[in-house]
């Protein structure tokens, strides 16, 4: 009878009782990595800001500014007034440390040093130092999406932080076309993408939060015109978004204009 019934298997076209395939499955086929999307832009408004200001993080809030600039000596957190640059609020920054980002969660601005490890706790109303926080490595960008923050130190890394812990609980690697994408600097959360200022270029990055891949790339090339630009004029550097109007803002190191501007996708 066991006979008869491994014959009448195998006639069905079913292997044999114990029977190895002679042929393995075949592996899943590797995607190639997607190119970013390429965008430029246009001009929607342009607003004083202050030339000497060394910017280092932007953010948008209740209708104004909150500013970290940077350099030993000249480091501050101020509150700006969007239409006229004109300086609302301002406090230094211990000289021996260099600012850099910033990030507001709640009632709290969250500013960053470059080599000091140290950043700072502000109460985001009174810039009242509350207390001061560590962290391993550079500090360069700092943005949230209003529940954690995510912090580049000029690596291709990006570390997502307890605001109340400042533990890490998570790193992505930035990977455009496969490959890391280092210098990553001034960040901003916007619509559930990580932008991201690429130091000492024009360009732009948006970046999956879950992945690291490279969305999209925007080239701000010209955005600051020659006759605007002075000795000390620096790089590009400082994105800052609002929700509310849907409006980017994007300005640089010692520039006299932050530009509120709109993204075209390259054909």
């Amino acid at each position: 009878m066991l006979l008869a019934t491994l014959l009448m298997l195998t006639a069905c076209g079913r292997p044999a009782l114990g029977r190895v395939p002679s042929v393995p499955p075949s592996p899943p086929v590797a995607q190639a990595p997607q190119p970013p999307v390429r965008y430029s832009y246009e001009v929607v408004a342009a607003w004083p800001h202050d030339p000497k200001a060394f910017t280092q993080g932007l953010v948008f809030r209740d209708g104004n500014f909150l500013e970290s600039t940077g350099l030993n000596g000249q480091s501050t957190l101020r509150e700006e007034e969007v239409k006229t640059g004109r300086v609302l609020k301002q406090i230094a920054v211990p000289a021996q440390y260099f600012a850099e980002g910033l990030a507001v969660v709640g009632d709290r601005a969250y500013q960053l040093t470059w080599r000091s490890g140290k950043g700072f706790v502000y109460d985001v109303d009174t810039f009242r130092l509350e207390r001061d926080f560590g962290y391993e490595g550079e500090g360069w960008g700092l943005a949230t999406d209003g529940r954690v923050l995510i912090l580049s130190d000029g690596t291709s890394r990006i570390r997502f932080l307890d605001p109340a812990t400042f533990q890490v609980q998570r790193t992505i690697e930035v990977t455009q076309a496969g490959k890391p994408v280092d210098q990553l600097n001034e960040l901003e959360w916007i619509n559930g993408e990580i932008f991201a200022n690429v130091w000492q270029t024009n360009e732009i990055l948006r970046i999956d939060p879950a992945t690291g891949r490279v969305r999209g790339a925007i080239d701000f090339s010209g955005l600051l015109a020659p006759q605007d630009r002075g000795p000390e004029t620096d790089v590009l550097n400082g994105i800052a978004y609002d929700p509310a109007g849907d409006r980017l803002f994007v300005t640089g190191k010692r520039w006299p204009k932050i530009f509120e501007v709109r993204l075209k996708a390259v054909p």
